[in-house]
């Protein structure tokens, strides 16, 4: 038998479609099971191709949320001027006041 090997993580991408599959409804757990045992003893990439090979290609993921924006500092510089503003005007009406 020829073929490229397969890695652990060429096995755990392959268990990862067949887990999707599954939670389509597209294989059942007995099927899931038995296929990772295939997955699992699999040698070569084509045995890893073959458990999957009668499935439907999956749509990919969706990408996961980008995180909010950095604003560079703008927001703590914005909040320190208003801080020293509002000291400023304080001051003012106190010495004016008093």
């Amino acid at each position: 038998m020829g073929g490229v090997r397969a890695s652990d993580e060429d096995r755990r991408r392959v268990i990862t479609v067949l887990q999707r599959h599954t939670e389509a409804g597209r294989l059942t757990l007995d099927e899931f099971s038995e296929r990772a045992g295939t997955v699992y003893s699999a040698k070569t990439m084509d045995e890893l191709r073959g458990a999957i090979a009668d499935l439907p290609a999956l749509a990919p993921s969706a990408p996961a949320p980008l995180p909010p924006e950095s604003h560079d500092g703008r927001q703590l510089l914005l909040t320190f001027a208003l801080a020293i503003g509002a000291l400023i005007v304080i001051g003012v009406v106190y010495t004016l006041i008093k």
